[in-house]
């Protein structure tokens, strides 16, 4: 099967209906970390999700031109910390470009070697396994070493807003 061309103006008007449909997606809200030379470093992500049970393992989608995977690259590990619906604050600082500044007045610990936000909703170490690219993004393998989790409602981001989820009772 051979792909067929897509003209510039039918690939700008796919572009912008695929960011529509996505943005209708309800996505977790998290900040990747890892620790290179003693210095935390993290990023906002969305776009995560648990892949298998046994092993148990995650995968993470980084843009290509993203400092911290470079260094998840150096070190072989990252954290994924599942911010809380109160952690709005926090999505937004972390998604900002820049280097180890946006620890600056951010609580943080280390846990199986990389940097955990104690207030998360949920946390999961990992080891590199594989990195795959696609697209415009790299497609990171995580082993997980540890998890925890808390009992809070999640941040999730949908439709280019944050909220949380909300359980829907039978009728």
């Amino acid at each position: 099967m051979t792909a067929t061309p897509v003209a510039v103006g039918q690939a700008t008007a796919l572009q912008a209906a695929f960011r529509a449909a996505m943005a209708s997606v309800c996505t977790p809200v998290s900040v990747v970390t890892t620790l290179a030379d003693g210095l935390p470093y993290g990023t906002t992500v969305s776009a995560f999700t648990s892949l298998s049970m046994q092993p148990p393992m995650v995968l993470v989608s980084l843009d290509l031109t993203s400092d911290l995977l470079v260094l998840i690259r150096q070190t072989g590990r990252f954290g994924l910390n599942v911010l809380s619906s109160s952690q709005t604050g926090l999505a937004l600082n972390f998604a900002r470009k820049g280097g180890p500044g946006k620890f600056t007045g951010v609580p943080w610990e280390v846990a199986a070697a990389v940097p955990r936000i104690p207030e998360a909703t949920g946390f999961v170490a990992c080891t590199v396994g594989k990195l795959v690219a696609g697209g415009d993004h790299v497609v990171v393998f995580g082993h997980v070493l540890m998890a925890t989790s808390a009992d809070s409602l999640p941040l999730t981001y949908q439709a280019r807003v944050f909220g949380t989820h909300a359980p829907v009772l039978p009728a």
